[in-house]
C-alpha cells in the first residue's frame, strides 16, 4: 500500500463529506447518535473479543500496566461510552447559534455565528474510547473527522469505527464524514499532519511526547492539551478525614489517567496528624511515596522527591508528598511545577477556599473534591476529547 496516497484520499474524502455535515440538521445528527449508542451496547461481547486482541499484543510488547489499563475495555467503560454520547445527543447544536447581533447605523445588520470548523484530525494514543467520544462531539458539531489511534487499540478501534459508520449509513448521513486511519505506521501521521488543504485542525490526545511531535510536525493548527501535573492541597482548616478519601480517589482510583493527582501539598500545623494514616492507606494500596524532608522525617522510610519529581506525570502509583508552611507556598509550588490542568484545595475555611480558586489558573480548581471529576462524562457535558491546558483553544 502506498500510504501517501491512502491518506491524501481520506483527506479529500472528508473535505467532500464536509460540506453536508456542517449543513445537516439537529435531528439527523442525533438519529446518527443514537444509532451509535444502540449499537455500542448490542456489541459489548464483539467490541470486549477485539479489545482483548489488543491487551494480548500489548502484554507480550512489555507495556506498562498503566498502558494496558488505559487500553483495556470492560462492560463499565462500555456502558460508560454508550452513556458518553447518550449525553452528547442531549446537548444544545451549537451550528448556527446566534452569539451576538446589532444593527448599524446605516441599517446594517451585524450577527456573529457558530459555524463548524470544517475537517478536524484527531490523533490519540492507547484509549479505544477516544473513537466514539471523539467522532460523537465532531458529528454533534457539523465537523468531519479523521480519527487515528494508536496502534495498541487498533483491533478496538476498528471494532468502534464499523458501529459508527453503521450509525452514519442507517441515519442517512455520509459514511466519510467520520474515518479511521487503519494504517499503523507512523508515516501516515507525517503526511496527514502537512495536509492542510484539506484539514482545518489537528487535536492529539495522550502523552506529551505524542503532543510535542505533533506541534513540531502539523502545518495545520493545533487544539493541544500537555499533561496533567495535578495537586491536592491540604488545608490547615481541612476535614482530615474528608481530606484523606479525596486524597485516595485522587491517586488511586485510575493513576493512569491525566486528572489523577501527582503530588499532595499538607499545611505543617495538620502534617504530623494527618501524615500517617492517609500515608499507611496509600501504601497499602501499592502507592510509593516520594517526599520533601519534613513529611521524610514524619513517615520515615519513604525515598526523597527531586526537582524533576515534582514536574512529572506518573500515571502510575507514584506520589509526591510535599509539607508547606502557608498557603501561599501551596500556591507557588502549584504554580511552579503544575501543568494547569487540575488542582483542589479541602478546607473549612471560606476564605481560603476563595483565595484558592482565585489565585491556581488551572483549568479546573477544586473545593472538597477530587481531580478526578475533570471529565466531560463527570461535568455532565457529554463525552470530551482533551483538557486544554492552554490560554488559546476551541
Amino acid at each position: 500500500m502506498n500510504i501517501e496516497n491512502y491518506v491524501n484520499q481520506i483527506v479529500k474524502h472528508a473535505k467532500t463529506a464536509s460540506r453536508f455535515i456542517a449543513s445537516a440538521n439537529t435531528t439527523i445528527k442525533n438519529t446518527a447518535l443514537h444509532y451509535l449508542t444502540e449499537g455500542i451496547l448490542s456489541s459489548k461481547d464483539l467490541l470486549k473479543a477485539e479489545n482483548e486482541k489488543d491487551i494480548a499484543v500489548a502484554k507480550k510488547a512489555g507495556l506498562s500496566e498503566a498502558i494496558i489499563d488505559r487500553l483495556r475495555l470492560t462492560d463499565s467503560r462500555i456502558q460508560g461510552m454508550a452513556e458518553g454520547v447518550r449525553q452528547i445527543i442531549h446537548l444544545a447544536d451549537p451550528v448556527g447559534e446566534l452569539l451576538w447581533g446589532q444593527t448599524r447605523p446605516n441599517g446594517l445588520q451585524i450577527q456573529k455565528v457558530r459555524v463548524p470548523i470544517g475537517v478536524i484530525a484527531i490523533i490519540y494514543e492507547s484509549r479505544p474510547n477516544v473513537t466514539a467520544d471523539a467522532a460523537s462531539l465532531c458529528l454533534k458539531a457539523g465537523n468531519a473527522v479523521i480519527l487515528r489511534g494508536g496502534k495498541e487499540s487498533i483491533h478496538s478501534n476498528i471494532a468502534i469505527y464499523k458501529i459508527l459508520a453503521s450509525a452514519l449509513e442507517k441515519a442517512g448521513l455520509d459514511t466519510r464524514c467520520i474515518q479511521l486511519v487503519e494504517v499503523v505506521e507512523r508515516e501516515a501521521i507525517d503526511f496527514l499532519l502537512k495536509a492542510d488543504q484539506y484539514v482545518d485542525a489537528v487535536i492529539p490526545r495522550g502523552g506529551e511526547s505524542l503532543i510535542r511531535a505533533v506541534v513540531e510536525k502539523s502545518t495545520i493548527p493545533v487544539i493541544k492539551h500537555y499533561k496533567g501535573v495535578c495537586h491536592t492541597y491540604v488545608d490547615e482548616f481541612a476535614n482530615l478525614t474528608m481530606a484523606a478519601e479525596i486524597c485516595f480517589n485522587a491517586k488511586v482510583q485510575r493513576p493512569a489517567t491525566c486528572n489523577a493527582m501527582e503530588t499532595m501539598l499538607v499545611h505543617e500545623k495538620i502534617a504530623s496528624v494527618f501524615l500517617p494514616g492517609v500515608a499507611k492507606k496509600l501504601h497499602d494500596a501499592g502507592v510509593e511515596i516520594r517526599g520533601c524532608n519534613k513529611s521524610c522525617g514524619i513517615l520515615g522510610n519513604i525515598k526523597h522527591a527531586t526537582a524533576d519529581d515534582y514536574y512529572s506525570e506518573y500515571l502510575d502509583l507514584i506520589l509526591n508528598v510535599k509539607v508547606v508552611a502557608t498557603i501561599d507556598d501551596a500556591i507557588s509550588h502549584i504554580t511552579k511545577y503544575g501543568s494547569n490542568h487540575s488542582d483542589a484545595i479541602v478546607t473549612d475555611h471560606v476564605g481560603n477556599a476563595l483565595k484558592f480558586t482565585k489565585e491556581v489558573d488551572s483549568a479546573a480548581v477544586y473545593v472538597n473534591a477530587s481531580t478526578r471529576f475533570t471529565d466531560g462524562y463527570e461535568f455532565g457535558m457529554g463525552a470530551e476529547i482533551g483538557i486544554s491546558t492552554d490560554k488559546l483553544h476551541a
